[in-house]
């Protein structure tokens, strides 16, 4: 892995405080599947991506591959972009938060 590879782990790790268990199982929520954009009515953007998620973080370091790490950087920059959109209030049962626990981030935790 290059220096710019090991970079985007440690910025996808800071992102990413959710394991790939309990992202499975959030996955598998109706709150879930309740938030994002749809394309055609079908599955949203984000719980695309929290599958994806959570095949990178079943996978060793040295197993990522090229799309992994793009993906990485996608997710960390969403978690950068949306975490700025915090609401004023209680996040607990928010469309933000869901929105968020599906790229992989609770902001609860």
């Amino acid at each position: 892995m290059s220096d710019d590879d090991d970079q985007t782990r440690s910025d996808f790790d800071d992102a990413v405080n959710m394991t790939a268990s309990e992202l499975k199982k959030w996955l598998d929520t109706d709150e879930s599947k309740s938030v994002g954009q749809k394309k055609d009515g079908g599955e949203s953007t984000g719980h695309e991506s929290g599958r994806h998620i959570v095949r990178i973080l079943e996978k060793k370091k040295a197993d990522l591959a090229d799309d992994d790490l793009a993906h990485m950087r996608k997710v960390v920059g969403y978690v950068k972009r949306h975490s700025a959109q915090k609401p004023k209030g209680d996040v607990t049962d928010t469309d933000w938060r869901y929105s968020l626990m599906n790229w992989g981030h609770d902001p609860k935790k």
